[in-house]
């Protein structure tokens, strides 16, 4: 049985529709293990959407079970790889964002007249 703040704790929980993308085991998977007793679940309701929540942790033991610790390893994995290519990608949006920022900021500042306190800020081969 799950700890009493389980259910509350932060990642502790995992619902039917991300267990598929995250673990590759479908709603029919996760029904199969509630009607034996191996799962808890809650059942909730977004937007009139029905979903099944279960304890991640019990949801695990139950996949190495049913499928195997090399199932539950290689969709992880996977999981986690298509994680961190999707940070890259938002990284790779937000530094071209900062170079074009960039860009802009120095054209503007090569437009602007040199005044005396701006030498001092100058490159040393730009000095006279």
């Amino acid at each position: 049985m799950a700890e009493h703040g389980e259910w509350n704790r932060k990642g502790a929980t995992i619902s039917d529709v991300t267990a598929t993308k995250e673990y590759g085991v479908g709603r029919d998977f996760i029904v199969k293990g509630i009607r034996a007793g191996r799962l808890e679940y809650r059942e909730g309701a977004i937007w009139g959407n029905p979903y099944i929540r279960v304890l991640r942790r019990e949801l695990e033991h139950y996949i190495i079970e049913e499928l195997g610790a090399e199932h539950l390893r290689l969709n992880k994995t996977r999981a986690q790889l298509r994680e961190i290519k999707k940070e890259m990608t938002a990284l790779r949006k937000r530094l071209d964002e900062l170079q074009g920022q960039r860009t802009e900021i120095e054209n503007t500042l090569m437009k602007l007249p040199t005044e005396a306190g701006d030498q001092e800020d100058a490159p040393t081969g730009a000095r006279r």
